[in-house]
């Protein structure tokens, strides 16, 4: 008899709006508001946790107008007009560390940040107004780009820094396996990779609450993916283990506070189910490897939908993480034409073949 996996249950029928100013109380001191992001995804989960006389913050949001608006009704609104203590980032994408330089510079606070989270955010943001290096344009053409994506990419490259208002120069390192005080309670670094290089992820035993940023969310898997920066890089295999070890780490009778989503209960199920979903999809794509393909011909085996050219950029980078998955653990095979485009094909199938 097969038992079926339990869902996350999600104990809250009221939730924050976006970008309005309004929050949430999730636990002693801890409130739940919600920055707005973009159409695809709309907004992110930021954390106010009360700290003596002020507030500490965990993410902030996208650097937009929209985002500066929110804070400022907030700062006065429903933080009460508590100074900001400090500003956590729990990793370097955009829409969590977005606005920090912004509230530190304002604020006069420390930013708190593991160390190569803060050193990989300063490296991108700096390609901003830079031409596209030959390295990368070489690496989507060894995925099978055509002129037109690349064309797009072009035009795109030095998004992410314009995403992100400039990082403090100082910064307060945070490290796996570090505890941490805010305000009342002790809170436990527990850092995963593979979605980022270092994401920082934030567990109280006494409130039973764990801030999961992107490492764990309740109904989609973080993107993984290969870089241009790190073409060799096995992102997939990092994701894995980090999850399995987060689940060794942290009980499963924590609330999860993830940054998209909603605050559940069912850690330990959804750990089980992303792992499980990830394995999944590698049996897929490796039964699609029986006839040779390129990158962008793997997305079939990997998503449910179409892949239009914005989604082009992430979705390659997951399907060469795949690849490079089943590559490393002896289950593909890799070689380069002439034209220097990319072709995986199965490792069996070869053996089969010679």
């Amino acid at each position: 008899m097969t038992v079926p996996e339990a869902s996350p249950t999600y104990p809250f029928v009221k939730e924050p709006g976006t970008g309005d100013g309004s929050a949430v109380a999730v636990a002693d001191g801890v409130l739940w508001l919600r920055m707005p992001v973009s159409e695809s995804l709309p907004w992110i989960n930021v954390w106010a946790i009360e700290e003596g006389e002020g507030w500490a913050l965990i993410d902030t949001g996208l650097r937009s107008r929209r985002t500066e608006y929110a804070w400022d009704m907030a700062f006065p609104g429903v933080l009460q007009g508590r100074p900001i203590t400090r500003v956590f980032a729990t990793h370097m994408h955009p829409d969590h560390c977005g606005m920090a330089g912004w509230i530190a510079e304002h604020h006069k606070v420390r930013l708190w940040m593991t160390r190569l989270e803060y050193l990989s955010c300063r490296r991108l943001t700096a390609d901003t107004g830079r031409p596209v290096p030959f390295e990368a344009e070489s690496f989507y053409r060894a995925a099978a780009w055509d002129d037109a994506a690349l064309d797009h990419y072009r035009s795109q490259f030095g998004g992410f820094g314009r995403a992100i208002h400039p990082l403090p120069e100082v910064f307060t390192r945070i490290a796996d396996g570090d505890r941490v005080t805010i305000g009342r309670y002790e809170w436990r670094v527990v850092v995963g990779s593979g979605h980022s290089p270092e994401h920082a992820c934030l567990y109280c035993p006494d409130l039973k609450l764990f801030i999961s940023g992107d490492q764990v969310l309740p109904k989609i898997s973080s993107n993984v993916s290969v870089y241009p920066t790190e073409p060799d890089a096995n992102p997939l295999e990092e994701w894995l283990a980090s999850l399995a070890r987060l689940k060794e780490r942290v009980p499963d009778d924590v609330l999860v506070l993830p940054a998209h989503g909603s605050p559940f209960h069912g850690l330990h199920s959804r750990i089980d189910r992303l792992i499980s979903g990830h394995h999944l999809a590698l049996e897929r794509l490796e039964r699609s490897l029986s006839s040779p393909c390129r990158a962008i011909d793997a997305f079939p085996a990997l998503f449910a939908r179409a892949i239009t050219p914005d989604f082009l950029f992430m979705a390659t980078g997951e399907s060469i993480a795949h690849l490079t998955y089943l590559v490393r653990t002896g289950r593909a095979v890799a070689k380069v034409d002439s034209d220097g485009v990319t072709w995986w094909h199965s490792a069996h199938q070869q053996r089969v073949q010679e």
